[in-house]
């Protein structure tokens, strides 16, 4: 029997823990083929500082059942941007049993035009310029709709990974890998959510990424006005 093949686009700055959450839940079955897709197969260095090698590029890359696109920092904007990246992606989706995406991700979905008229989540940060690129938005931190499945911020990962497992393999499999994990969160603080954080502390968080913020806010009104989606403001 042929292995699934899931793939996850890497790219400069991208969150290593949106690739690697996810990643990790994938590569427990052992009828799963991970693979790490750039460009080139240079190294490529994580928002965080961490080193990221692919293992295919965009040319040579298999048709995956997954395609998985993580969010960033500061070198997403260009990604937005990056049609070969685009057209990677939408000619994977052509085929794929399942376009997906962890975080700001989804704003790179979208760019390809491939999450409108789509449920999807994203990081709380960024749910305003996702709406604005045509999505219906859905504060939940993992949303399936149809053939798409998104997970909110970063740590969603491996609620993500684990809800698309269950889909591909069977909820035996995918409780088999969260056993094996030892996924079983109790976090020190209530404060993983807007809704649930002091207010000065999302304030001050909101403040110190304002300069990511703003810049992503500039890419996502040009997308905007590029996939003609009238409407961009936030």
């Amino acid at each position: 029997m042929a292995k699934l093949q899931i793939g996850f686009l890497i790219y400069p700055d991208a969150v290593q823990l949106d690739v690697m959450g996810a990643y990790q839940v994938f590569a427990f079955p052992p009828d799963t083929e991970v693979h790490l897709v750039g460009k080139t197969l240079s190294p490529i260095i994580s928002n965080e500082g961490l080193t990221l090698v692919p293992t295919t590029t965009l040319s040579d890359c298999p048709p995956v059942d997954v395609i998985c696109v993580p969010g960033g920092g500061i070198g997403q904007v260009e990604v937005m941007r990056d049609q070969e990246i685009l057209n990677f992606l939408q000619q994977q989706s052509q085929t794929a049993r399942y376009v997906t995406s962890v975080c700001t991700g989804s704003l790179i979905l979208a760019a390809a035009g491939l999450l409108q008229g789509y449920k999807a989540t994203c990081h709380w940060a960024f749910r305003d310029q996702l709406a604005m690129l045509g999505v219906e938005v859905v504060a939940q931190r993992v949303v399936i709709d149809r053939d798409r499945v998104t997970g909110a911020g970063v740590t969603s990962g491996i609620d993500f990974g684990l809800t698309l497992l269950k889909l591909l393999c069977g909820e035996e499999v995918a409780q088999m890998t969260q056993l094996m994990l030892e996924y079983c969160p109790e976090p020190p603080f209530n404060a993983g959510t807007p809704e649930t954080a002091d207010t000065e502390v999302a304030q001050k968080l909101l403040q110190f990424g304002k300069p990511l913020l703003n810049a992503f806010l500039v890419q996502t009104r040009d997308t905007a006005s590029r996939l003609n989606l009238g409407n961009t403001q936030v």
